[in-house]
């Protein structure tokens, strides 16, 4: 689990630990080409976590295929920073992690019904999985219980 007093690393020292596109998409907005990131079609069970502060963000449980070529999730699993953002000529709900402020992706009203109705569509260098197997190792035990 990440600690509450988390401190944002430095922009060099962003650059320095961030692939480009990682630091690309997380500190200027930046949004990946559909179909090319890493989770888009990714299928394990475990968590999602922010590329930057390590905060826990999103269940391989309420991951589904969307078929808009991004990881997409029904809900998050910790509460996410909301901004409306109007970058591409129409308002959009803009997510990011509450702890180091990284860009995630866009939150839309077209998820599936049964779930609530949201499609959180994320950008995979945003993100960082850890399987269900090292959720203890890693920080994140409290998190098995999603998994029962």
């Amino acid at each position: 689990m990440t600690d509450k007093s988390f401190q944002k690393p430095t922009d060099a020292e962003l650059r320095g630990r961030l692939t480009p596109s990682q630091y690309q998409v997380t500190q200027h907005e930046g949004t990946e080409r559909a179909f090319t990131g890493e989770y888009w079609n990714h299928e394990e069970e475990g968590i999602y976590v922010d590329v930057v502060s390590g905060e826990a963000l999103f269940s391989s449980l309420d991951k589904y295929d969307a078929g808009c070529g991004w990881p997409s999730f029904t809900r998050p699993i910790a509460a996410l920073a909301e901004n409306t953002d109007h970058k591409i000529g129409y308002a959009r709900t803009e997510v990011r992690s509450a702890l180091a402020d990284s860009h995630l992706g866009h939150v839309f009203p077209d998820g599936p019904q049964a779930q609530g109705g949201l499609r959180y569509c994320i950008n995979s260098a945003s993100l960082r999985f850890v399987p269900t197997s090292e959720l203890d190792a890693q920080g994140y035990g409290a998190y098995r219980a999603l998994f029962g």
